[in-house]
């Protein structure tokens, strides 16, 4: 704490020096002195009761040369002595803010009196000298109700309520002291601010003890404690008792109800106001911006101005950060235009919301012109323009104004920081991350929460975990975000038991919190984890799931084709309100369309009503993995027709749509379309459709020339979908030329190996086909297992070839072997398969499907390779003996079987 100088370094008690301050005081010069220390041509009332006033006056003004004209002419006057006079004077300086001075004349006082020590309490605690404040009321002979709430009010005033509550509750036990009004007024803001329930309770208890129920004051104190609390019930009942509420009552009840029963109990209060002041509609504007409520919030303000009510800074600034959170441009510039109509001029306050809100919507000219008009500026105005610059990509835009506001002598507050500690991220500068550090610890803004909090995220992203770690460590006081910034770091290293350690260790989680372990858990492949979370979370109940949880959510259930459990997913979506969310109901179509539900996903897909570009691109997606090409272009020439501008994604589905539905010509014509049309130039994923386009149409020769006019280097995935038609075509030449090509990008996937392996065997070269083996076996390359999964009665159940680990299997094989029968009666060769291939892993999946589903539902498989030929041909042959549906989902694409076809008409 900075020490207060007690007395003026040239401060003096002596007349002498005190009256080289002084001008001509023509009235208040003092006269001659007359006998038995009578004064001259004044009496001593008439003389103090100007010296009086004209302190009063002085104190108005603010002027402390004035003050101590006075206080000169005090001590010329041979009144320095007057306990009255002096105690007029102490309260003089400090309502001029000169506390050294205010000091100065207490100590001077030689008996100061109660009113004494409450002024100089009063001023030491304004003027942020708390602990001094505590010490001279410890030194107070006696106190009155005064002195107790002076002191409450000190603390109050420097943000210590659980000290105001003390404060009172000692006030209470002194029996020479009884608590006021202002006490209680005092104590009740503390308790709200705390949110102590119970106290409240106990306040309220006291107050009616003391018959102050009735008092207006009082009324509106509970309420607003209540309120604060929470307990908006308990505020109702007071409210309900008050014979006239006034207009801060009401105001009170708007606010409580908006927090806790939402915007429409909020209006109805409003409603039924008799009379209504900026701070209602301003509270009202406030509770609708904060429920996502922006257009009426904005059309609130129009309402307030028709009906003649003055917009004031609050008004304007709450508006103006509603333009900056809906991007809404043509909004803000109208209500830039308003401003300058109705106010004077732009004061620091209006010019940083409108800063702000010009640089949120990306229009950076007019905030920088606004910014260089401001006569004033302020740290929030130079971070407004900082974080507008950073937030549009413009860092080093950014960082130069950051310069220039060093260069000013600015302080750095902790904000300020924070965001271009934030903009390094985005730069990817550690080097200046770590200089940004350094000064937060010379400006002592280390310790800071966001600051500290901006520093974890950055050290996290740039992989220096451990660092993050110190940050986080050090920090004196964590919130939400320190914790959940944490686990995104070890989420983003993949270590998540670390990143569920700190997630356990949190007291109070929010649903960002949550959401931030479910996408951890489910980004690293643990889905089961994941939605054991979501079990977690609906059993603790004390976070409501938002869009996001939802959206992870399936994400999770459709890796897993976990389709029961999706649809009690979507049962507490709707349960929650939020089906109607364009993510939520986006996800939804995802989690259908890979669980094999392709009719589900278009009908959640038509009953969209705001359909954006992720609407549009899940269906076209879901379409292409179906292969449903024609759908896949029809979904895209909708979009086209509802004005929807298609992206790289877009582009990425119709030509996949295309190739596994063997649409050559559209598959040319999307692919030249979306360059001559749309300006996006194709990448790697546009390449790879096109080849194995070309490719399984058999223009191997065409699909070549593609991959050698690429402008940039080709992936393994190209050359892999070139091999595998060379497999299908048996053209050797170009098979090894793919190889060869896989083999210097150094690939790790074995199927590539394992099919220039079939090549050649195919061939007849048998030693080359053992030469590739013995390659994948130097080089640590094993096949990847297949296994098959099917979701029976809320359980997955998972199957590898030849597996015996299943409880049921001697009744699965037991099946296998009926239906296998029952084809070979219809044609099917049983010798020309392996015995590998006659248990492989999905034929296991129907065998055990066939035994446990209903005969009316569908069989739903999971495969996390490719379905092979021979599995094909006995699943199409199943569903025709059977007249079961099988849908299987391998690693490319979705296949239907029906009545011994399949949807991909063994184009595949």
């Amino acid at each position: 704490m900075v020490k207060l100088p007690w007395r003026h370094p040239k401060a003096s008690t002596s007349p002498l020096i005190l009256l080289l301050h002084v001008l001509p005081l023509s009235p208040l010069r003092p006269r001659a002195y007359g006998s038995a220390g009578s004064l001259g041509e004044k009496a001593y009332m008439a003389i103090t009761q100007e010296l009086s006033d004209a302190m009063a006056a002085c104190g108005a003004s603010g002027s402390v040369s004035r003050a101590r004209r006075l206080h000169a002419c005090l001590v010329s006057a041979g009144l320095e002595a007057s306990r009255f006079l002096q105690n007029n004077l102490l309260n003089t300086y400090l309502s001029c803010g000169s506390l050294v001075d205010a000091r100065q004349v207490f100590d001077g006082i030689s008996f100061p009196n109660v009113f004494s020590y409450n002024m100089m309490i009063n001023g030491l605690s304004k003027f942020g000298f708390l602990r001094e404040a505590v010490e001279l009321f410890d030194e107070m002979p006696v106190r009155d109700s005064t002195s107790w709430n002076t002191l409450m009010s000190g603390y109050f005033r420097n943000r210590q309520p659980l000290e105001t509550v003390k404060t009172f509750a000692l006030m209470v036990q002194d029996l020479n002291c009884k608590p006021n009004i202002l006490a209680f007024a005092c104590a009740m803001k503390s308790c709200g601010a705390l949110g102590f329930h119970r106290l409240g309770l106990q306040l309220h208890g006291f107050v009616e003890k003391l018959d102050f129920g009735r008092d207006s004051q009082v009324g509106a104190s509970l309420i607003d404690m209540y309120v604060k609390c929470g307990a908006i019930d308990l505020a109702s009942q007071v409210f309900d008792l008050l014979e006239s509420p006034d207009l801060s009552c009401w105001n009170s009840m708007i606010l409580g109800y908006g927090s806790s029963y939402g915007t429409e109990c909020a209006i109805a209060v409003f409603n039924k106001m008799p009379d209504r002041d900026v701070v209602s509609w301003n509270t009202m504007i406030s509770i609708l911006s904060n429920n996502g409520q922006e257009q009426e919030a904005l059309s609130m303000v129009i309402e307030m101005g028709t009906l003649g009510c003055e917009l004031n800074s609050t008004t304007y600034t709450c508006a103006l950060s509603v333009c900056a959170s809906i991007l809404d441009l043509r909004w803000g510039r109208h209500l830039h235009a308003h401003i300058i109509r109705n106010q004077k001029s732009i004061d620091v306050f209006f010019g940083s919301a409108l800063v702000d809100m010009y640089a949120k919507c990306g229009h950076l000219q007019s905030a920088q012109r606004t910014f260089d008009a401001l006569c004033d500026r302020n740290t929030v105005s130079w971070t407004a323009l900082i974080a507008g610059y950073a937030h549009s990509g413009l860092v080093e835009e950014a960082m130069k104004i950051f310069n220039q506001m060093r260069s000013v002598a600015m302080s750095l507050d902790q904000f300020i920081l924070a965001t271009v500690i934030s903009a390094c991220c985005a730069k990817l500068d550690l080097c200046l991350g770590t200089q940004l550090h350094s000064i937060s610890f010379r400006v002592g803004s280390c310790s800071s929460v966001p600051v500290s909090n901006a520093l974890v995220t950055m050290y996290a992203k740039f992989g220096n975990v451990e660092t993050a770690e110190c940050v986080f460590q050090s920090m004196p006081v964590r919130d939400v975000i320190s914790w959940t910034s944490m686990i995104t770091a070890y989420s983003q290293m993949g270590n998540i038991s670390k990143a569920r350690e700190y997630f356990d260790a949190m007291k109070d989680r929010n649903v960002v919190t949550w959401n931030a372990m479910l996408g951890a858990y489910i980004q690293h492949g643990s889905e089961e984890e994941g939605l054991k979370m979501y079990i977690m979370l609906q059993r603790e109940g004390a976070v409501k799931p938002d869009w996001v949880t939802f959206a992870t959510l399936f994400r999770a259930c459709a890796e897993v084709a976990a389709v029961r459990c999706g649809n009690q997913v979507i049962a507490h979506a709707f349960k929650l309100g939020l089906n109607s969310d364009t993510s939520v109901a986006n996800g939804i179509i995802t989690m259908y369309s890979r669980c094999g539900k392709i009719v589900e996903a278009r009908e959640v897909f038509d009953s969209i009503l705001d359909k954006d570009l992720v609407s549009w691109n899940a269906m076209i997606t879901a379409y292409a993995q179906h292969g449903q090409g024609k759908e896949t272009i029809d979904i895209l020439q909708r979009m086209l027709g509802d004005g929807i501008k298609p992206d790289y994604i877009s582009y990425v589905a119709v030509l996949s749509g295309c190739s596994h539905s063997g649409l050559v010509e559209e598959g040319r014509f999307y692919f030249d379309n979306m360059t001559r049309c749309h300006n996006i130039s194709p990448g790697l994923e546009h390449f790879a459709c096109m080849v194995d386009l070309l490719s399984r149409a058999g223009l191997l020769e065409e699909a070549k020339k593609v991959i050698d006019r690429m402008p940039i280097k080709p992936s393994a995935e190209i050359w892999g979908a070139l091999l595998g038609a060379c497999k299908i075509y048996g053209n050797k030449e170009l098979a090894e030329c793919a190889v060869k090509h896989l083999f210097e990008l150094d690939t790790k996937d074995s199927g590539s190996y394992v099919l220039l392996a079939k090549i050649y065997a195919d061939a007849g070269n048998t030693d080359d086909s053992a030469r590739v083996r013995k390659l994948m076996r130097e080089r640590g390359i094993r096949k990847n297992p297949g296994c098959s999964w099917i979701e029976v009665k809320n359980t997955v159940h998972v199957f590898t070839a030849d597996d015996s680990s299943h409880p049921q299997i001697d009744i699965i094989l037991r099946k296998l072997d009926e239906f296998m029968k029952m084809i070979e009666a219809v044609g099917y060769d049983r010798r020309a398969s392996s015995r590998s291939q006659g248990h492989h892993s999905e034929k296991l999946a129907v065998a055990y499907g066939l035994v446990s589903l209903p005969e009316w539902m569908p069989i739903h498989i999971m495969k996390n390779l490719r379905i092979c030929c021979d599995c094909h041909t006995v699943i199409k042959l199943v569903s025709l003996v059977t007249t079961r549906e099988v849908i299987v989902r391998d690693a490319n694409r979705f296949h239907h079987f029906r009545e011994g076809s399949c949807s991909c008409q063994d184009y595949w």
